[in-house]
């Protein structure tokens, strides 16, 4: 089995894997979630109320722009305060912390280093380099 065929396979095993059911649970229950929608509707049609009046330049109004960010913050947080919502981001949260364990053994592999040996991190810095995104 060549490198893509066990790509393709690592992917179905991820799919199985807790992880993404609950994301998937989570995105679905989102998606049912018409309070949510609605707001997330509400958020996107005030960006683009936004977009519009920045978009005149001189002519603006400045008023109307700070009022327009006032309810886009306003929309925003009901929107990630929402049950669905914080469920859905903490499966996510979860998730990229998968996909990140799962980038940093690929990661040590391409450097030479032996995949086998890579701990998921805690957080921090682990100590290599090598599956490192940078230091802060």
């Amino acid at each position: 089995m060549d490198v893509i065929e066990l790509t393709k396979q690592l992917g179905l095993e991820l799919q199985k894997s807790e992880a993404f059911k609950v994301l998937d649970n989570a995105r679905k229950l989102n998606d049912a979630d018409q309070e949510l929608q609605q707001q997330i509707a509400d958020f996107n049609l005030a960006r683009m109320d936004l977009n519009n009046e920045i978009a005149k330049g001189d002519d603006k109004n400045t008023d109307r722009v700070n009022d327009i960010n006032e309810k886009i913050h306003a929309l925003y947080m009901e929107i990630m305060n929402n049950e669905s919502m914080v469920a859905y981001n903490q499966a996510k949260n979860q998730m990229d912390t998968l996909m990140q364990y799962i980038t940093d053994i690929l990661t040590a592999a391409v450097n030479g280093e032996d995949p086998t040996a890579v701990q998921q991190s805690s957080g921090g810095c682990s100590g290599s380099c090598g599956s490192c995104g940078g230091c802060h």
